[in-house]
């Protein structure tokens, strides 16, 4: 299979691209400017500089030719922060691209298609009474996204949307989403306070494997819930805590309602400035506080996923978080491509 990639220098495109060429694929990929130094990148995999935003329709169906699948490995995720609607910049980022790509895709004899969504549209599709799309902005765009994507899907084109969790593992040379959750654990004094419940995650390597099963794999429209590890956040934290050189320090669990009030006044901050969250963290207490587990047998086992050392994922996301903060080395931003 040839397949056209967008974002395919990020953390989780250059896995997927490795991935499939070690499958026999070949890859090209447009991406944004820049390779963090020190990134491997496949040698196989064709890059192409530039922004598909800028580009002309023209230009997309010629770098689309002769391609059977493309992967959407673009956007941005929900700790992105902006200004009121907010959802206006997630649409921009997640959904709009799909409007313009996945039509020409099809034109150009596309028949396989991979975007990466997000669990959230899981869980707000089976926990209706958590009412995620009314609430959280960035799960609503998700749910639109799959929607959107899904309504291209027919007998010779077929679309599969990846709802994935918790992701670890790095990329040389690209700063890691998790230096947010790092700084968080170092202002707390003495003790982490944390939510009850817990996650499903997965590893970039397992990433890599799910969106190559499912450019081999899928038929029709079909979202793929993606999951493997399922660990409690105290079981999470403890291997943050031992990756941060600190693994006797306690944890409390805090209830659901303290971490509710903890989150008012980070709301109220960000509505003074005219900005809001991808999820507003005070609604969002009870499924932070409920376990968020995928069964691998759902989706990760059908599309060929296999297993992995989350513990050493973990510890590798936080060691470079580290590094980051201490300003050790000079990362690349995550940015949306």
């Amino acid at each position: 299979m040839n397949v056209f990639m967008i974002g395919g220098t990020g953390l989780l495109g250059s896995q997927a691209a490795k991935e499939l060429i070690e499958r026999g694929h070949t890859v090209k990929t447009l991406a944004l400017p820049g390779v963090p130094t020190g990134a491997k990148l496949p040698e196989d995999m064709g890059i192409y500089f530039g922004n598909y935003n800028e580009m002309s329709d023209d230009r997309l169906r010629e770098m689309m030719q002769d391609c059977d699948g493309f992967v959407f490995a673009a956007g941005v995720d929900e700790r992105v922060e902006g200004k009121r609607p907010v959802y206006d910049m997630f649409y921009k980022h997640n959904n709009l691209p799909l409007t313009r790509l996945l039509p020409i895709a099809k034109e150009v004899g596309i028949k396989h298609v991979v975007i990466l969504g997000s669990y959230f549209s899981f869980f707000a599709k089976i926990w209706p009474e958590h009412e995620m799309g009314r609430w959280h902005p960035y799960i609503q765009s998700r749910l639109d996204q799959e929607k959107l994507a899904l309504s291209f899907a027919d007998e010779d084109f077929h679309v599969a949307v990846l709802e994935l969790p918790y992701i670890f593992g790095t990329q040389p040379g690209r700063k890691p989403v998790w230096v947010f959750l790092v700084e968080m654990l170092q202002k707390m004094p003495g003790r982490t306070l944390y939510p009850d419940g817990g996650t499903a995650m997965v590893t970039v390597r397992q990433v890599g494997q799910a969106i190559a099963g499912a450019l081999e794999k899928n038929r029709g429209g079909t979202t793929y819930p993606i999951g493997w590890f399922n660990l409690s956040w105290r079981e999470m934290l403890g291997i943050f805590h031992k990756a941060m050189g600190m693994p006797d320090r306690k944890i409390t669990t805090l209830p659901t309602w303290l971490f509710q009030a903890g989150m008012v006044s980070r709301k109220r901050k960000l509505e003074a400035r005219g900005y809001e969250g991808g999820l507003d963290l005070v609604k969002f207490a009870p499924v932070m506080a409920s376990q968020t587990y995928i069964d691998k047998a759902l989706a990760s086992e059908r599309l060929g996923v296999t297993d992995d050392d989350i513990a050493a994922a973990i510890t590798d996301s936080v060691k470079l978080s580290l590094d980051a903060i201490s300003g050790r080395q000079g990362l690349v931003e995550m940015t949306a491509d």
